[in-house]
């Protein structure tokens, strides 16, 4: 990915705060949205934009584990929050309130 390419990506991170953890997650580009979101794995689609954590370890993910931060595993994320709705209902209005917000501005300029 090319610097800007990762500083345009980087403009549509969002951070969602859920049972104590912080989540990086994407806002989905109108394309994403159509091709991650509208289908019928809306759910697989909206864990595939969780991009990073904070605050979460092993013993988090599986009883006994570590008690050390993890870095991010993006497949370990969606494993973990496949199993905990709570979290993952967060995540997901974070994302359609994120889309939407990012579609009234867009709809706000093109008034202008």
């Amino acid at each position: 990915m090319s610097a800007l390419s990762a500083k345009i990506r980087k403009a549509r991170e969002l951070r969602v705060e859920a049972g104590g953890f912080v989540f990086t997650v994407l806002r989905p580009t109108p394309l994403e949205r159509e091709e991650k979101i509208r289908g019928e794995s809306a759910a697989r689609g909206i864990l595939s934009l969780v991009v990073g954590w904070e605050n979460v370890t092993e013993g988090d993910l599986i009883p006994g584990g570590d008690p050390h931060p993890l870095p991010f595993d993006a497949e370990a994320c969606a494993e973990w929050l496949s199993d905990r709705p709570d979290l993952f209902a967060s995540i997901a209005d974070a994302v359609v309130k994120g889309f939407e917000a990012h579609v009234l501005k867009i709809e706000d300029a093109l008034k202008n």
